[in-house]
């Protein structure tokens, strides 16, 4: 069976599927360095897991820009949301995988810290002092809609395994 690169009306393609899984994979890792932030501080678990946060952020926000470019692409091709409630969630988790990096962005650049990712210089740092309406819109909503994006998947998730088992709609298969 040939592999599909466009989406379907059935099914996700390729580029989709490899960008859906590829992202869920990061989320472990980007989820796990919060986790070992918040259980494991001082530890060399946090310290190997932490040390990697703002780099996948990185990707993770480039991962979601070339995601929704793709779904613009595929925009009529894609197979239809089984309820206005599922359209509402996949829009919340597109808002919120955008919100999140880029308010740890905005305070990464507030705080006048540089930013290189894989040796690259993203953004320069900065002498003077922080300011502050950046760090501090850091500090108010990036954590809580971390949190917040990760209960969403887990929602996502859920719904996911429910509809095949709840409504006989196999949504799940369309990814896989």
């Amino acid at each position: 069976m040939a592999l599909a690169v466009m989406d379907t009306n059935k099914r996700y393609g390729v580029v989709s599927r490899l960008l859906h899984w590829g992202m869920a994979l990061l989320f472990v890792w980007q989820f796990s360095s919060a986790a070992a932030r918040v259980f494991f501080e001082d530890t060399p678990l946090e310290s190997f897991l932490w040390g990697t946060h703002s780099q996948v952020g990185v990707v993770l926000l480039a991962l979601v820009v070339m995601r929704v470019a793709w779904a613009l692409i595929n925009t009529s091709r894609r197979p239809p949301s089984v309820s206005v409630m599922a359209k509402l969630g996949h829009l919340a988790l597109y808002g919120l995988m955008i919100a999140v990096p880029t308010i740890a962005l905005i305070r990464q650049y507030g705080s006048g810290r540089a930013l290189d990712v894989f040796g690259i210089n993203l953004m320069p740092g900065f002498d003077g002092e922080k300011i502050a309406w950046m760090t501090d819109l850091g500090g108010l909503l990036h954590g809580e809609l971390g949190w917040a994006l990760l209960a969403l998947i887990v929602g996502h998730v859920v719904m996911a395994i429910l509809h095949r088992k709840l409504t006989n709609h196999d949504v799940l298969s369309r990814m896989t």
